[in-house]
């Protein structure tokens, strides 16, 4: 069990809380806040004109509602946003973004009644997920489509998925005794105001793009294996004396990798024996494409990225993301811009660009061992049947050039792509669920890659009949996707294949 606002959440917990089986609980000190935080605002907003609880929204806010409206005003809130269309949002970005949004409701800043995180922990507990569409949030005034929703769903509306069926919401919350929250002051716009769908998915990117990463890393070390790279390019020495924490990180995990390896060479052996280089032209590659020899420095960046994205998406988890801000420690309303989505992203503008840029490394490291121009030690397209009338690798090839192409489009970034709207109320927007949708594309196109990759270096592996010459991890790695995608010599269509060993990818334990 985890418990929501006991502490600050961090990638493990949504880990755990997404793919491990924890539930969520809720902290009573926390709840006891927000009961004081929903009083203190009833009393506060009596003859005050506090936006979102009795003034119209966005640019109609210089009109006030009557107090016999200020109900229907959230019920017309949530009802009149709830129009987004294009595919439904996969359940696990879903679920992600409840946690999110529950966990910004129980800081206490939001004003709601405490019945509102109770249901939300009810719905992820129970795995009732929420029909929403992925398209109509531009990122400021919060991820407002998406999350109205979501608060569609918990007024007892709309549609949700449980187990496995579309069903009206009011029928799963009959089957399971649930009520639907009732509106008491501001509850429709305290769950659509800030940024948990961006938020949400931006999580899942996240752990995603780590295993992304460590996959990138094994393939790169198997690529540098199979060509019996020199050692010394991921060696210690060369890496420290470049000051990038990621580069040395990479070049680390890469020896780790290869550290029992007896094919990679080292290069004392080979070029500063005088018996070797008596030659006017040397017969051995000096030195590696920058493919194979620069991982460390390509991968290093992505590294970074990586982690500086989650230092971000984290502060934005555990962050105020509504508007106003009820503050009732200093007993005072804060009107402003918290649930502007300007952070996330720009974060998930620059983790798409490293993943398309890790993509594109490996492409070239699939391209250097099909052509054997360059390699000079594997037959065209690492073609095990006969020359001519086989093709090993080729159709493979176009699908993952044709994939990466489209990981560079989907690189242009977000966050400089404002359009203004409501009136031009809103003339800054962040368009930051576009950016992290756009990046979840972009990592699972890159899983496409690395199957192709990785088929293509068992491949190479059978070819030089080098098995038991790998190192203990790369040997693991290479008889797990054996179990998956036999070895082949003639062609036959391998669709289904590499969407078994995409599969793989994505969920084994462990990579490095």
């Amino acid at each position: 069990m985890i418990c929501i606002a006991k502490k600050a959440l961090n990638l493990e917990d949504i880990q755990n809380l997404l793919f491990g089986g924890k539930k969520v609980s809720l902290d009573e000190a926390a709840i006891q806040k927000v009961e004081d935080n929903f009083n203190f605002l009833k009393a506060f907003s009596s003859n005050k004109l506090i936006y979102g609880i009795n003034t119209g929204f966005g640019p109609m806010a210089q009109y006030k509602v009557k107090e016999e409206n200020i109900n229907a005003l959230q019920y017309n809130l949530i009802r009149s946003h709830s129009s987004g269309s294009g595919n439904l949002l996969a359940p696990i970005l879903v679920k992600s973004l409840m946690i999110a949004r529950l966990n910004t409701i129980m800081l206490a800043y939001s004003g709601v009644h405490k019945e509102l995180p109770f249901l939300l922990k009810e719905m992820i507990n129970k795995e009732i997920i929420p029909c929403i569409p992925e398209h109509g949030g531009v990122g400021a005034s919060g991820d407002l489509v998406q999350l109205a929703h979501l608060a569609l769903v918990l007024i007892g509306e709309g549609e949700v998925l449980y187990d496995g069926e579309i069903l009206a919401t009011s029928e799963v919350f009959s089957k399971l005794s649930i009520q639907p929250m009732s509106i008491h002051l501001r509850e429709g716009l305290a769950v659509m105001n800030g940024t948990s769908a961006m938020t949400g998915i931006s999580l899942v990117n996240l752990l995603t793009a780590n295993r992304i990463l460590k996959w990138a890393v094994m393939l790169s070390a198997m690529s540098n294996e199979v060509v019996s790279a020199f050692d010394d390019h991921f060696s210690y020495e060369l890496n420290s004396v470049k000051k990038h924490d990621g580069q040395n990180q990479i070049a680390k995990m890469i020896r780790n990798i290869l550290s029992d390896s007896k094919m990679i060479r080292k290069r004392s052996e080979h070029f500063y024996n005088p018996a070797n280089i008596d030659k006017d032209i040397v017969d051995v590659k000096v030195q590696e494409y920058y493919s194979l020899r620069c991982v460390s420095q390509v991968l290093g960046p992505v590294y970074d990225t990586i982690l500086n994205a989650e230092n971000t998406i984290l502060n934005e988890l555990n962050s105020v993301n509504d508007n106003p801000v009820i503050d009732h420690v200093n007993q005072d309303v804060y009107h402003g811009g918290n649930f502007h989505g300007d952070y996330v992203s720009l974060e998930m503008d620059k983790l798409k660009i490293a993943i398309t840029k890790l993509s594109m490394l490996s492409e070239r490291q699939l391209n250097y061992l099909l052509n054997d121009k360059l390699n000079n030690k594997f037959p065209p397209f690492v073609n095990l049947g006969i020359p001519g009338l086989n093709f090993g690798m080729q159709g493979m090839q176009f699908t993952a050039t044709s994939t990466v192409a489209e990981n560079q489009t989907l690189s242009f970034p977000m966050y400089i792509h404002s359009i203004p709207n409501n009136n031009d109320n809103q003339d800054i927007v962040s368009m930051g669920c576009n950016s992290a949708l756009m990046t979840r594309k972009i990592l699972d196109n890159t899983f496409e890659v690395l199957a192709i990759q990785l088929v293509t270096l068992v491949q190479a592996i059978d070819y030089l009949s080098c098995a038991s010459k790998l190192s203990t991890k790369t040997r693991q790695v290479y008889l797990s996707v054996r179990e998956i995608v036999p070895k082949f010599s003639e062609d036959k269509p391998q669709y289904i294949a590499l969407k078994n060993l995409k599969y793989f990818l994505e969920q084994s334990k462990e990579v490095v």
